[in-house]
This record gives C-alpha cells, sequence and structure tokens, in this order.
C-alpha cells in the first residue's frame, strides 16, 4: 500500500474509532460514559453523537470556564499530544482534516492565495488561540466552540437538531451564522487545501508549536539532496522542507517524501 492510500485508511481508522457510538447516531444522544472523560488528540467535537471523547479545545475551554482543576489534565494531554506527535496528529488523526482531504480530492480547478495573503493569514490561528481559545476565561464560556468551531456544527449541531425534534426549534441566529462558516469552509476546501488548517485551526496552531522539538520529526540528508525542489512543489501546505523541516505548517503528510526523486527525506520518532 502507498505511503497516502496508508494515510487515508490511518485517518478513516481515527475518524471511526473517535466517533464509535453508533447508538448515538440512530437515537440522537450524546455518550456519557466514563471514557467521554478523556481528550481525542484532534479537532474531535464532545456533542457528536458518536464520540467517544472529548475534544480537547473544548474541554480546555470548558474547565478554563469553570475555573476548576481541569485546565492541568486537559494541557497536559496537549502538550504530551505535542511532545509525541506534534502536527502528526493534523496529518493522521484529526477526523475534520480528513474532511478537508476529501473535499480537495473533488475535480475542480485548484488555486493558491498569493504569498502577500497567504502569510499574513497563517498567523490567523494563533489569534484564534490566544483570543477564542486561551482567553475564554475572562468571558467564562467556549468561545471558539460557539461562535466559531465548524467541526462542532458539523458534527453535532447539524445531527443532533436533525435527529431531535425539540431542539430543532432551538436553532437561533448563531446556528445559521456557524452554518454559513461551514459552508464557507468547505467551499473554499474544494479549491485550497486544508483552508481551516491552514488559517483558523486553534489546535494545529498549538502543536505546530512542538514540530522542531517533538519526538516525531523530518530530516534532510544532505549528501543526497540535489535541491531539485520537487519536495516544495508537492507540499500542500507550501514548506520548503530543504529549508524548514519541521515548520510549524508541516502536518507530516509525506507527499514531499513520495517527491523526493532521491530518497533524501525521512521522517520518524528522534530523541534528540
Amino acid at each position: 500500500m502507498k505511503r497516502q492510500s496508508r494515510r487515508t485508511f490511518i485517518q478513516i481508522v481515527a475518524a471511526v474509532t473517535q466517533n464509535a457510538y453508533i447508538s448515538g447516531f440512530l437515537n440522537g444522544v450524546i455518550y456519557q460514559g466514563k471514557i467521554k472523560r478523556l481528550c481525542v488528540p484532534g479537532l474531535n467535537c464532545y456533542s457528536c453523537p458518536g464520540a467517544l471523547g472529548a475534544c480537547p479545545v473544548g474541554s480546555l475551554q470548558n474547565a478554563l470556564g469553570r475555573h476548576s482543576t481541569g485546565p492541568s489534565y486537559v494541557l497536559g494531554t496537549l502538550i504530551l499530544f505535542g511532545v509525541l506527535l506534534g502536527r502528526l496528529v493534523c496529518g493522521f488523526l484529526c477526523p475534520f482534516g480528513l474532511l478537508q482531504d476529501l473535499l480537495v480530492k473533488v475535480p475542480l480547478p485548484k488555486m493558491k492565495l498569493p504569498r502577500w495573503l497567504d502569510r499574513p493569514l497563517r498567523y490567523l490561528k494563533y489569534v484564534v488561540l490566544i483570543l477564542l481559545v486561551v482567553l475564554a476565561v475572562l468571558m467564562e464560556e467556549p468561545t471558539f466552540c460557539k461562535y466559531l468551531c465548524p467541526a462542532g456544527l458539523l458534527e453535532a449541531g447539524l445531527p443532533l437538531t436533525s435527529l431531535n425534534p425539540q431542539l430543532a426549534g432551538m436553532r437561533g441566529p448563531l446556528f445559521y451564522v456557524k452554518l454559513g462558516i461551514l459552508i464557507l469552509i468547505v467551499l473554499l476546501s474544494l479549491s485550497i487545501f486544508r483552508p481551516f488548517c491552514k488559517y483558523l485551526c486553534p489546535l494545529g496552531a498549538f502543536y505546530g508549536l512542538f514540530n522542531g522539538v517533538g519526538f516525531y520529526r523530518l530530516q534532510v540528508e544532505e549528501t543526497k539532496c540535489v535541491r531539485c525542489g520537487r519536495c516544495a512543489a508537492a507540499c500542500p501546505m507550501e514548506v520548503d522542507v530543504t529549508k524548514h523541516p519541521n515548520s510549524p505548517e508541516c502536518i507530516r503528510c509525506g507527499k514531499c517524501r513520495d517527491a523526493c526523486p532521491h530518497d533524501a527525506i525521512s521522517g520518524g520518532f528522534r530523541c534528540r
């Protein structure tokens, strides 16, 4: 099985495993078992009818809002995922990342934002991380989940309101604002590789901080590299791996390794 096929297979298995509570989808109820206290690594809404675990972003916001001891556990879990995997989580374990990967495969014209616009927008996800996640403690509400997160509406809002008539009657203006955000991201994903991951995801922003210091890293063997540029051209996140093999933008998809004609790029778990 080719590397990209293996990656897609792992992504599907991860998404299905994280949302394996079939009864929830059939009955429109949320799983409340003990393992729901555990955080999953990727963006996967707690309120999704099939979710067996909790989204780390939502858990962190709820814990911060309650001023409980929860933030220590959630933040510790996030740091653990970051140190062990970095943005490998984004490339292999995030259900919303899988959705964007599937959407971009639709045979429509593709585009890249001009560099003068793309580069500043890359910092927007750090603004989201700080303002809508970390500083949510000041507002005592899960601001990212409530006002922005498209995964929450896709995985929880739409299924629950469709399956439960009482909840359907509670749809308000905010629901339709978030629906507009979701539709926009879906449409952009048809032409742009992972627009949410590139520009808005606070989880990707957090994990990216660990790409250069975590256990999983990429390495370019200088004696094999001929600077042909094929790896940079193949990278959907627009990273030049020969210059920045562990860039915070790299989701470890492996396309640069597939494109390299001399097997100069390797990836794996390293202790130093």
